[in-house]
């Protein structure tokens, strides 16, 4: 429920004054704290709110930011990108559960789903697991239900075969694949829902660090499959979280 909501039926319910309701629309969209300028009308605006980027940053910059938005009324706060050393210190200041292997922080409660449908995200192999759970992290605490399919990859085809079910359930399926990247074109091939295609930077010396799968995913012959940046778990994860409450936007269901 968006801010601008809360506050109009406040007014609604007698529980605020007109004018009390004009002051909180007029309050500066952000508040800059001479490091970042935090914006707290996203939330308005896209529908989900600013999230912290970790890497680049200072632990006190993070936990700043953290105690900016926490004051403006943001009640779950996502980190990515942050690093074992930084979050101990973010932890310091902030309750905060971290998950190291995706590198993600998370402040507050995770939402209860309200998606129209599940999130599926596979994985080719285990060692694309990371960026598979910064994905799944991302859509959980953006309010939507996970289905984790972990090692599923086309060198082993029966693995993806066995969980038909959970593919043809799907509102939105996350394929995440390094060497040459196959697994977003055989699901493609399989749904009839949206597939986001993440690239990751695992494989050998001609995987390139993950070129060579983000361009065999561009080229994918699969209809209805988009592409991601490399080890773009976060990136993944928000859009599939979009498609999955856009649905029910327009009375769509699965």
């Amino acid at each position: 429920m968006s801010d601008y909501r809360k506050i109009l039926e406040q007014v609604r319910d007698g529980k605020a004054s007109v004018e009390e309701a004009l002051l909180a629309i007029k309050k500066k969209p952000f508040e800059d704290i001479g490091y970042a300028k935090v914006d707290h009308h996203r939330g308005i605006r896209q529908g989900a709110p600013e999230v912290i980027f970790g890497a680049g940053k200072k632990a006190s910059q993070i936990a700043g930011i953290v105690d900016s938005m926490k004051r403006n009324g943001q009640e779950t706060i996502l980190i990515t990108r942050l690093s074992p050393k930084k979050a101990k210190k973010v932890a310091g200041l902030h309750e905060m559960i971290y998950h190291e292997q995706a590198r993600i922080g998370i402040v507050g409660k995770v939402p209860e789903p309200d998606g129209i449908g599940k999130i599926v995200v596979a994985t080719g192999g285990t060692s694309d697991i990371p960026v598979a759970e910064e994905a799944a992290l991302t859509a959980e605490v953006h309010g939507n239900e996970v289905v984790r399919l972990y090692d599923v990859g086309v060198a082993g085809l029966h693995r993806l075969l066995a969980h038909m079910d959970e593919i043809m359930e799907a509102s939105v399926i996350i394929a995440i694949a390094g060497m040459e990247g196959a697994l977003a074109s055989v699901i493609g091939g399989l749904a009839d829902c949206p597939v986001i295609a993440v690239p990751t930077s695992v494989g050998y010396g001609a995987s390139m660090h993950g070129v060579s799968a983000l361009l065999s995913m561009l080229n994918s012959c699969a209809s209805g499959v988009s592409v991601v940046n490399i080890d773009n778990g976060f990136g993944a994860g928000y859009l599939a979280s979009m498609i999955n409450h856009n649905m029910r936007r327009v009375g769509g269901e699965k």
